[in-house]
């Protein structure tokens, strides 16, 4: 579906090919179950590869196992001794149920001026706006002041190990020279007021604590007294740790961001009732609701392989994300609440990360924004999440969550992530395009 040059001969331009680029990728199944499971990314990987290659771009294919494939290339700029940049994204996604969908999720389907399939916003829509931006600034000879160094990857919906990490570890000759990036999860536009829109740009990353728990007992018949009942124990273990609240522990990050809605807003944020304030102001509220403390939920339960046996053992799997410089208050409150009967290891542990929200390229991002949209009121963000900006950080790389997209009011676009019926604006991607753009002329 990539838009062919017109009968008059006319290169597309970005905005005119980027929701083709897309609804192809979207049309690729590159689930991530987890645990090295799903469809692999290569056929992904290689369509990219093609879509580069088209436009005199020379990438490598690096494999991390047997399908598992990342795409790295290095476009040279025209000052060898101006810094390097570098867009990272991943090409694949989490599952999704054709079931629950109005649309099925590996389509592609343009419905209603919007592009529904599963990694629509995370991430293959991004993934489109970089690759139809760089294409038409090659096609017209522009290229960046320091070279471009572009990373589509896999496995970020899991751990990183077959993507992100893989190629911090075995490719690091790639990024010389790079100090800065952009990548998913901000940029986009959240309506604050008539006239007004804040576009929250990620600065910063809760840390990522991801845990195993193992409660052990003494196996026996259903029938009979328990000893020592593993799964008893681990259910009141993560009773106490589902039901905690956790207080609220404002960063230097989230109080910028706090100040930046307040200014957008026209009236302060109060800082003590921020739970309250979150929920009064909807979608804008949630931009800070889940970065204003820590967090651990139970996500995973296993226990037992028979109803009238009491197994010896029970596990569990717990999401914990971390403020910076909380780890210590995070792990004490942690173990306080399972008990001692609980032993935890981690699955995957990251620490929390930060960018320069008062350095020159927060300032072209946002420039780069209010130069297509009059009402854009850029703010400095911090995720409640995590991405593969973590593994670019071990070295040295830092990354901004930039992926523009102008959204209309009527979008609950955060829940578009993992959530059914994802989809995208096409007109939001192609304002993104020209955001992107605009960015690169200041590299």
């Amino acid at each position: 579906m990539t838009q062919a040059p017109s009968q008059e001969g006319t290169l597309p331009t970005a905005a005119a090919e980027v929701a083709g680029i897309c609804s192809d990728l979207l049309r690729i199944d590159t689930t991530n179950e987890g645990e090295g499971k799903g469809r692999p990314e290569r056929p992904a990987a290689e369509h990219i590869a093609v879509l580069l290659d088209e436009v005199g771009v020379d990438p490598v294919i690096a494999e991390s196992a047997p399908g598992r494939a990342n795409v790295l290339a290095r476009v040279p700029g025209t000052d060898p001794d101006a810094p390097a940049f570098l867009i990272h994204g991943h090409m694949d996604v989490v599952p999704a149920d054709p079931g629950e969908w109005s649309v099925h999720p590996f389509s592609g389907e343009v419905r209603d001026g919007y592009l529904w399939g599963r990694g629509a916003v995370d991430m293959k829509g991004t993934l489109a706006m970089t690759l139809a931006t760089v294409r038409q600034r090659l096609r017209e000879g522009r290229r960046t002041r320091g070279d471009l160094v572009l990373a589509f990857l896999a496995d970020e919906e899991c751990t990183g190990d077959y993507g992100s990490r893989h190629v911090v570890g075995e490719h690091a000759d790639f990024f010389t020279g790079v100090e800065e990036a952009i990548s998913e999860s901000g940029g986009f536009s959240v309506t604050a007021a008539p006239g007004t829109r804040v576009y929250p740009i990620a600065t910063g990353e809760r840390g990522s604590a991801w845990m195993r728990l193992t409660a052990r007992g003494v196996a026996g018949h259903g029938s009979k007294p328990a000893a020592d009942n593993a799964v008893a124990e681990l259910c009141h273990a993560i009773s106490r740790l589902a039901s905690y609240q956790w207080p609220v522990r404002l960063t230097p990050g989230v109080r910028r961001l706090l100040d930046g809605l307040g200014e957008a807003l026209g009236a302060p944020i109060d800082h003590d009732r921020l739970d309250a304030e979150a929920r009064r102001l909807g979608l804008v509220g949630r931009l800070f609701a889940g970065t204003i403390r820590n967090s651990a939920n139970p996500t995973r339960l296993d226990a037992g392989y028979k109803v009238n046996v009491i197994p010896g053992s029970a596990y569990a799997q717990v999401d914990g994300r971390v403020l910076p410089g909380l780890s210590e208050e995070f792990f004490a409150t942690v173990d306080r609440l399972l008990g001692p009967k609980i032993t935890r290891e981690f699955i995957n542990h990251e620490q929390a990360i930060a960018a320069d929200a008062d350095g020159p390229t927060f300032a072209a991002l946002a420039g780069a924004l209010r130069a297509e949209d009059a009402a854009a009121h850029p703010v400095p963000y911090v995720m409640s999440g995590g991405t593969d900006a973590k593994a670019f950080a071990r070295i040295g790389i830092r990354s901004f969550g930039f992926a523009p997209l102008l959204l209309g009011p009527e979008l609950d676009y955060q829940a578009m992530f993992h959530g059914v019926d994802e989809r995208v604006p096409v007109a939001g991607l192609e304002f993104g395009t020209r955001v992107l753009d605009r960015f690169l002329d200041t590299r």
